[in-house]
């Protein structure tokens, strides 16, 4: 009885230990991997910053999109690798495929960013490129001559209640 638990505990420690192995020597593979683009949404001319975990990207590694024009990483913090590219003024809308190519191997990131045409509409309701029209000034002319002429109308029946 003694005898069939040890050999259960060890079989379940072996595979522990072999399922471990092939992770373990993934860590010092240095195939590029993790490849980020931020931000994620980009207007064309915009700066986007490319981080990969690679040790082998530290030392000359390359990325490159048709979005942007081939750029160099630096070293980073541990074993990451950066890049900054600004993106082409002549971009095609839509996402972008990144390839990272670093100490003889190339990998590629399909839809790693989307470039936009305009800005980024964000805030209080987005941003517009046109500005208030003849319309909306009408409309917000007309209400505040509605809310001045409802509020004198409203001052003048109070001050009438008061003299009686």
């Amino acid at each position: 009885m003694r005898t069939t638990r040890a050999l259960a505990v060890s079989a379940v420690a072996v595979a522990a230990v072999g399922l471990a192995a092939p992770a373990a020597s993934a860590w010092s593979d240095p195939t590029p991997s993790n490849i980020t683009a931020t931000p994620s949404v980009i207007p064309r001319g915009g700066e986007l910053t490319i981080t990969v975990d690679s040790t082998k990207c530290q030392e000359g590694g390359t990325a490159s999109s048709n979005a942007f024009d081939t750029t160099s990483f630096t070293r980073s913090t541990g074993s990451t690798a950066t890049a900054t590219a600004r993106i082409k003024h002549d971009a095609t809308p839509g996402a972008h495929d990144i390839t990272v190519s670093c100490g003889g191997s190339t990998v590629t990131k399909p839809a790693a960013f989307t470039v936009i045409n305009g800005g980024v509409r964000g805030g209080l309701g987005g941003s517009t490129e046109t500005g208030a029209t003849r319309t909306d000034m009408a409309i917000g002319g007309g209400l505040v001559a509605v809310a001045l002429v409802g509020g004198g109308v409203f001052w003048m029946r109070r001050r009438a209640e008061n003299r009686v």
